[in-house]
């Protein structure tokens, strides 16, 4: 592909490939992708595009799983829309054990699905192999190691029960009850090691924001007071529905966290310096309250010209623990971190038991529409030798 002796980069690789793909050529593509990782040049998702949308669209289901492993070997992740065209081929192509891993993946990645993502998914549920998938019996050991496994929820050990599934378009009352089949959802744990690395890339985006020496010294000071049972954003709790900041109120949230907590230990409270010294602060009882916190560990002062955000922040995510806060965390700094890791662990993503799945879309979210969920369950009971596994998936 030198042409006029410049070496082509991955923009000249993908845009071939797009070519290729627009004369439906989608093995031309594919190859064009293989030529750029043998010539040392890293490709990107987009360069994949081309090849997996074209043998999807062809129902090449073997060819799409074949980019779709290149993608894995390469460590380029896929997004909903990859993901979706693989789980649509798999579907038509009556490939049951590829439907599961896809809808997995899905559930590890995707906040909520989009419309067209859960039409193919509710095709899937409402189709005669569908039905036809799946074991009677399962070993409950096996089960239950897999829910303990997964962080506490599903168990991968593929389709269970069979007959046909209704399919229903429903919603979550606050409890996390489905309306439609009456499964109470529950929460699952992230897996250890995601935390640890979103821990690591929130510490490497904070100091790139903030002053490195400041957050170091915070992440110093937590690794010898810590670990904490809960954190208490201070300044958007203290703010809360007021005019004026209440140590009242946060001294309250902070009580009741302290009686919540297995260890007693009072919550970290997390306020920006210029909370803690004049206005509000100075009064004798607030100075008396925020003296003890500080004899007691459970107050860090954020330095001048700091975003307190990102300390409460790592804060919860390294301790693994109970976050109070007001903040909807929508804002600019909060989209810095992704849209994989973060809205899962804000969110609590989570499945549980018993063979059916509850799918979340992207209909619906606030308190005029609540969020639209796809459930759907088989027909009747699912014997498991006494330990009934129903897969749930949950995004709030």
């Amino acid at each position: 592909m030198n042409i006029d002796k410049v070496a082509p980069n991955e923009a000249t690789f993908t845009n071939a490939a797009r070519l290729a793909a627009a004369m439906e050529d989608p093995e031309m593509a594919f190859d064009l992708v293989k030529q750029m990782k043998s010539s040392g040049i890293p490709p990107r998702l987009r360069s994949y595009g081309p090849a997996l949308f074209g043998f999807c669209k062809k129902g090449e289901a073997s060819r799409a799983n074949d980019v779709d492993a290149h993608m894995i070997e390469c460590g380029v992740v896929a997004e909903e829309s990859e993901l979706a065209a693989l789980l649509e081929v798999a579907v038509e192509r009556k490939m049951g054990e590829k439907v599961y891993e896809m809808l997995h993946r899905l559930r590890s990645s995707v906040r909520q699905v989009s419309e067209s993502t859960a039409k193919i998914v509710e095709k899937w549920f409402r189709s005669d192999h569908a039905a036809d998938v799946g074991i009677e019996t399962q070993d409950a050991a096996k089960i239950k190691e897999g829910i303990v496994n997964g962080g506490g929820g599903w168990h991968g050990q593929g389709w269970l029960g069979n007959g046909r599934w209704r399919v229903t378009r429903t919603n979550m009352d606050t409890k996390g009850v489905c309306q439609s089949c009456g499964e109470k959802l529950v929460c699952i744990d992230i897996d250890p090691a995601e935390t640890a690395n979103f821990a690591s890339s929130l510490t490497k985006l904070a100091c790139q924001k903030e002053s490195q020496a400041n957050f170091l010294k915070f992440e110093e000071w937590l690794r010898q007071h810590g670990p904490f049972d809960a954190v208490i954003d201070g300044a958007n709790v203290g703010l809360h529905n007021q005019h004026y900041f209440s140590f009242f109120d946060l001294n309250s949230t902070a009580n009741q966290l302290r009686q919540l907590s297995p260890s007693k230990k009072l919550p970290l409270v997390i306020l920006h310096q210029s909370r803690v010294h004049g206005g509000p602060a100075e009064d004798p009882k607030n100075r008396r309250l925020l003296q003890r916190w500080n004899e007691s560990g459970a107050l860090y002062a954020t330095p001048a010209g700091s975003n307190d955000d990102w300390y409460w922040l790592y804060a919860a995510v390294s301790c693994n623990c109970l976050l109070v806060t007001n903040d909807e965390m929508r804002d600019h700094l909060f989209q810095l971190l992704g849209t994989s890791f973060f809205p899962r662990w804000k969110e609590k993503h989570q499945e549980s038991e018993n063979g059916s799945w509850h799918v979340p879309t992207v209909t619906g979210d606030d308190i005029e529409n609540p969020r639209q969920w796809l459930c759907a369950t088989r027909a009747h009971n699912i014997s498991v030798r006494s330990l009934s596994s129903r897969q749930i998936w949950w995004g709030q």
